[in-house]
């Protein structure tokens, strides 16, 4: 008789799709709850597509590990029934600690679950080695959590300028720093103990607007930053654009026309150059505006009345609505956000880069959300956009 062949038998692999289903799956729901809550799970359930079993086995999870809980408050439904017993953020239980080094300096905090600066501190470079800038930010964590009795971190993010390589967890240059290929996340994990994610602070900021801020549910969005380091960042459907080795956002040597600094590349008028906070505070110490290198001088001087800081605040805006407008011509986005201390502080610093870019377009510029903690607010979300786009995978030694 002819042999025939046995039946191929073949183990099950776990396809890396149905892992991706998971995490997004269990993505959507804990920002369901971060949006909405207090919020009934047949809601969720609504609001995201996914069967009511999927929504209570997630949020049985998510309770587990601390990141929900109940809602004391029963909601009834709009028909009849039995009251809905809604879930929210535990926002009482975790924090993420934020690291955001500056030129002058690093400030760290402790951010809570919805993006709330909990604690910051500011500390002043004495040197800017990057062993010693990274071991006096663990030191001020450190410090922030020994306060914090009741709360247990979960990770820490950490955010700067320049160009800062998300996956391998390097700032691969930092010109105005000096640094050069510092493993920020190997240093920092070592003196943490906790988990560290890295990533450029204008990415970091876009995940903050995305998460907590005004631009909540944009479709697409664009942020420039201009402190001492003028970058940009670029999301679309909710993902942030890196590019090979987050490279995505370089645009210090954009050319700025009329430009007459001097940049370190050997060229006249780069944005970077015409628009830092150096080249700002430099030029008021020249005019007699205010003495030192804190641009919030010349913002203070403006609010009391003097006309050239309010002029020189006033024609920096224009430089960078002229920036925004190219990029809004590129990339096209729904929203675009600004940080920039004249933006953020003065109406007519905002009007004037909204002009520049154009009536038809002016009302999708605004500022940053959080005015009054940018720094500390990029560093901790570095952390909160890794827990929000995977939860169930939170720190366990956290729990």
């Amino acid at each position: 008789m002819p042999r025939t062949a046995a039946p191929l038998v073949t183990s099950p692999i776990p396809r890396v799709a149905d892992s991706d289903r998971r995490r997004t799956s269990a993505s959507v729901v804990l920002r369901s709850v971060l949006e909405h809550g207090p919020v009934a799970r047949s809601t969720i359930a609504r609001l995201t597509g996914l069967s009511p079993a999927s929504v209570t086995d997630y949020c049985a999870r998510f309770a587990e590990l601390g990141l929900i809980r109940e809602s004391a408050v029963l909601r009834r439904s709009k028909g009849v029934g039995r009251p809905h017993l809604p879930v929210d953020l535990d926002d009482s239980r975790f924090v993420v600690g934020g690291v955001h080094v500056a030129v002058p300096h690093t400030t760290v905090a402790l951010l809570d679950l919805r993006g709330r600066v909990v604690a910051r501190r500011e500390l002043k470079h004495e040197g800017t080695e990057p062993a010693r800038v990274l071991a006096g930010a663990a030191e001020g964590l450190a410090a922030l959590l020994g306060r914090a009795a009741n709360s247990t971190a979960l990770s820490v993010g950490f955010a700067a300028g320049g160009w800062v390589d998300r996956d391998s967890g390097t700032v691969v240059e930092h010109p105005l720093l000096g640094w050069r290929e510092v493993p920020v996340r190997e240093l920092l994990g070592a003196r943490t103990g906790l988990p560290v994610h890295v990533d450029g602070h204008a990415r970091a900021l876009v995940n903050a607007e995305r998460l907590f801020g005004r631009a909540r549910g944009s479709r697409s969005l664009l942020h420039l930053f201009a402190g001492n380091v003028v970058d940009a960042a670029f999301a679309t459907h909710d993902e942030v654009h890196h590019g090979p080795r987050s490279q995505a956002g370089a645009i210090a040597h954009l050319p700025v026309p009329g430009g007459t600094e001097r940049c370190d590349c050997g060229r006249t008028g780069c944005l970077q150059a015409e628009l830092s906070e150096r080249t700002l505070c430099r030029r008021a110490r020249a005019a007699g505006v205010a003495d030192g290198a804190n641009p919030l001088h010349v913002v203070g001087a403006a609010a009391a009345g003097d006309a050239v800081a309010a002029g020189m605040l006033l024609e920096r805006s224009r430089r960078l609505g002229r920036a925004v407008g190219l990029l809004l011509d590129v990339l096209n986005p729904e929203r675009v956000v600004v940080t920039e201390i004249g933006v953020m502080y003065r109406e007519d610093c905002l009007a004037a880069v909204r002009e520049e870019v154009g009536p038809g377009r002016a009302g999708i510029v605004s500022a940053i959300s959080f005015p009054d903690s940018v720094l500390a607010v990029a560093g901790g979300s570095v952390a909160l956009d890794v827990l929000y786009r995977d939860p169930l995978a939170a720190s366990p030694e956290a729990i």
